[in-house]
């Protein structure tokens, strides 16, 4: 049989390779990327024993000690000893029981106190202790060396035991870990309880171990939902909130009772029971439990999503289109062959603002526009690419019209966002949105002024909609960056993560965990979605993108020595460890190293306490609550990239234990977008590094992103900076590591005026009246863009606008060879992959 078409040995090479990707990706995305399946839990006892040689806090007399047990992982209730009096050898004997899951990282928190009856009681130690060291039959006892001097010591015995009958079913991306969660249904019929309902007003259904713990029974309320980790043994309550002023939140009247057990009741079957109220009197409900079963509404996993691979695919044919015209190329790219250009823009304000148009302007002009696959932004960036991305087609279209509307609302006056209709106005938005189900901060507030100060039109647009403008990969993907924080614990130096936003997905790469753009803001718990609200206009994430009113006193002073590094800040309200160990986990049980440690004094804590305060915090709902690390999380290569702070190693006090996030401007850390681009899922070639510092921080960013990426192992060229260069910086510096094609190439461009004021266009000079007009201030503390000024004259915008046109076109050689050399790069690496197939045959 004749052949009409014959297939080269190149093609089917090729198709070989696609065949080959498809099995590899399937492969990787089913056994690496999500786990699904049933594990055994064990019985965990502790007994506590027995304390030595306690200090005395009191000088007339011993201790009252007590130990406190915290294992989050098997519950959220804290268990307590009884207080022995007056001893500095108290003498417990006392044992208590946890069901673990050794999936996953297992932290066992023991604090010893000294009670005192009128002031707070006195925290004494903390026992940091990996319950990886225990195997399954094991006994171990440990004698804590609390303190080295006294000898002062906690003796313990742990025990780890099977339980052949308890399996659970765990999903993970191996650094996230969802648990099963079982959904118990409360029914209340009111004529049955109609004389109970009149004589008290204030009756409170619990469930401590649920995500809601606790629900008021109301006139309206019949039927009630809570939902918990179903292996934590969750107890039903009823109880009665007290409104009387010294007495407990909660009043048990019902003393002595435990309450209903969710275990004890059958799956799926309706059980009729009558829970004591008070000694006399009972209300009668009707419960059913459910399992929780079906996808997640969380994503775990740190590849792309479908929808970002999907829009990668179009945008490759734009750009590889678009390369052909500006490299001018003989023959098509392959798919392969196709370099990702990304261009990274930072904060800084109005003035970040102004400049990236007449960045992206250049770019535009020079036919690049169309080669650039992803555009991230920080801060006064993002306010730009708010508005490029309200119009689908934006890249296709003449940015002069964005250019000139922009013009308009930066040089007008904004004493208007602050007149009595704005306010009005944001009366009613504030309204609206605690209406949808919202908590609204000051963040808000800021979100709606500035969208009042940049915008002449009312826009209920929201990040979701720009899905529009990338659905056929006719415009970069656009990607928003901020920081998660603490929020009144620890400065931004100390935690900080990276949170990303596309028009698809918000997440927490260092997790892999990520929810749909449309979900932000609504509350989840173990990946699931409990309470659905509606999308925010994008304003409001304009706040948190350029959050920067979420300041401690900490992070003021860190800003402060960036600029003047002989500056040191004390650090008074940080433990004192007895037993630390440069590495935080033990190679062989992946263990984290027992760690004893005394808490700060009462001094110490309360100056800490004030240092990290955020006055004005921002939070919005974690997403990622409820969700546990996984018993290898840290060994994890997407976690370990961005293991910024101590406190990664403990796993009880990192984001999936929060209830909120704390969102801030990504210039409390490092003024940069970059982090998105990092990722290696993303593989991009070439960063167009648009940097709006000015004067002394003009390479911070660069610098501190260098340095982080070589502290964590990150592909990303070394930065070298002569003297000369920071004191008379040039329009474009071009950074790449020559021998290792997986670190992208950087073209940087601080923003300087070198040649600008002396040339009309590249290659033609001003005459020399125009160079006295084109002159620029960018370096005096009465430049027209620092920071703080809003609002810019005409011309201090065109001159800004001007000015990055011409840097970028005046340099544009660079970014053609940058983009040749990345090609080159890409087909030498399929030539190797397959020279390196066709030997292993």
């Amino acid at each position: 049989m004749g052949i009409n078409n014959p297939i080269s040995l190149t093609n089917l090479w090729y198709f070989a390779l696609d065949v080959f990707g498809v099995i590899a990706v399937i492969t990787h995305v089913c056994l690496f990327s999500l786990q699904i399946e049933n594990f055994p839990c064990y019985l965990f006892s502790v007994k506590v024993i027995q304390a030595q040689n306690i200090p005395a806090k009191d000088l007339l007399s011993g201790s009252d000690c007590y130990v406190s047990l915290w294992l989050p992982s098997s519950s959220n209730m804290l268990f307590v000893t009884k207080a022995i009096p007056n001893t500095s050898n108290p003498v417990w004997n006392e044992s208590f029981d946890f069901l673990i899951q050794p999936e996953i990282k297992n932290i066992l928190e023991l604090k010893l106190y000294d009670q005192d009856v009128i002031t707070k009681d006195d925290l004494l130690f903390t026992v940091v202790y990996d319950i990886a060291k225990i195997r399954p039959g094991d006994t171990v006892y440990e004698n804590f060396i609390l303190k080295s001097e006294g000898q002062a010591s906690l003796e313990v015995e742990f025990k780890m035991r099977s339980i052949i009958s308890d399996v659970e079913r765990l999903v993970t991306n191996n650094i996230l870990v969802a648990r099963e969660v079982s959904c118990l249904e409360v029914q209340m019929d009111k004529w049955r309880n109609e004389e109970c309902l009149k004589k008290h007003k204030n009756i409170v259904l619990l469930v401590t171990e649920s995500f809601e713990e606790a629900q008021k029974i109301t006139q309206d309320s019949e039927i009630f939902h809570f939902y918990c980790v179903k292996n934590w043994e969750p107890m039903l309550k009823v109880n009665r909130k007290s409104n009387s002023l010294g007495k407990k939140l909660f009043s048990d009247t019902a003393v002595g009772y435990s309450g209903v057990s969710l275990k004890s009741l059958p799956e799926g079957k309706e059980t009729k029971v009558a829970l004591p109220l008070t000694k006399n009197e009972r209300l009668k409900l009707q419960l059913k439990v459910n399992n929780c079963l079906g996808a997640l509404d969380v994503r775990l996993g740190c590849d792309l999503c479908e929808a970002e691979q999907n829009f990668l695919k179009k945008r490759k044919n734009v750009v590889a289109n678009a390369l052909k015209k500006v490299l001018q190329l003989d023959q098509e790219l392959q798919r392969h062959e196709v370099p990702v250009l990304a261009v990274m823009a930072t904060g800084g304000g109005v003035r970040a603002m102004s400049a990236f148009y007449g960045h992206l302007f250049a770019l535009q002009k020079l036919n690049l526009l169309d080669c650039v696959t992803y555009i991230t932004g920080a801060s006064g960036s993002t306010w730009t690419m708010r508005n490029l991305y309200e119009d689908a087609n934006w890249s296709h279209k003449d940015l002069m019209g964005l250019i000139h509307k922009a013009r308009k609302s930066i040089t007008r006056s904004k004493s208007s966002a602050f007149s009595m209709d704005a306010l009005k106005h944001y009366d009613l938005e504030l309204q609206q949105r605690i209406q949808e189900g919202h908590s609204i901060s000051f963040t808000d507030l800021w979100s709606l002024i500035i969208d009042r100060m940049f915008h002449d039109e009312l826009n209920d647009s929201r990040l979701s909609d720009q899905q529009k403008a990338v659905s056929v990969g006719q415009n970069p993907l656009p990607i928003y960056v901020a920081l998660n924080v603490k929020e009144n614990s620890q400065s931004s130096f100390e935690f900080k993560e990276w949170c990303e936003f596309s028009p698809y997905e918000v997440g927490l790469p260092k997790y892999g965990g990520f929810i749909p753009t449309e979900d932000f803001g609504s509350e989840f718990f173990m990946g699931w979605l409990m309470k659905k609200i509606p999308e925010s206009k994008i304003c409001f994430l304009e706040g948190v993108w350029s959050n920067i009113f979420s300041l401690n006193l900490v992070d003021v002073w860190n800003a402060a020595q960036s600029l003047y590094p002989l500056w040191q800040l004390p650090n008074p309200g940080k433990e004192k460890y007895d037993n630390k160990d440069n590495c935080p986990f033990e190679n062989e049980l992946s263990a984290l190293k027992t760690t004893c440690f005394s808490p700060p004094n009462d001094f110490s804590n309360i100056l800490n306490r004030v240092l990290t305060h955020r006055p004005i915090g921002g939070s919005t709902p974690n997403f990622l609550r409820g969700l546990q690390l996984h018993k290898d999380y840290y060994q994890h290569k997407t976690f370990s990239a961005w293991q910024e702070t101590k406190l990664d190693q403990f796993p009880n006090h990192l984001t999936p234990m929060e209830k909120e996030l704390c969102l801030v401007d990504a210039g409390y850390f490092i003024n940069t977008s970059c982090p998105p681009l990092l990722r290696r899922e993303r593989n991009v070639d070439v960063i167009l590094s648009f940097d709006y510092n000015l004067v002394e921080t003009r390479f911070h960013s660069i610098e501190n992103t260098c340095k982080c990426c070589m502290e964590k192992r990150i592909p990303f060229p070394e930065i070298v900076l002569s003297e000369e260069d920071k004191k008379n910086p040039k329009e474009c510096y071009v950074f790449m590591d020559k021998e290792n094609p997986e670190v992208p190439i950087v073209l940087h461009f601080p923003l300087v005026d070198n040649s600008f004021s002396e040339h009309k266009i590249p290659g033609t000079k001003h005459s020399s009246a125009a160079m006295e007009k084109g002159e620029m201030d960018l370096t005096s503390s009465k430049s027209p863009y620092r920071m703080t000024n809003l609002t810019y004259a005409e011309d201090d915008f065109d001159k800004l606008l001007n000015l990055c046109n011409y840097n970028i076109q005046n340099n544009s050689e660079l970014i053609l060879q940058a983009l040749q050399t990345a090609i080159k790069r890409r087909k030498c690496c399929t030539k190797k992959s397959q020279l390196q197939s066709t030997s292993s045959y």
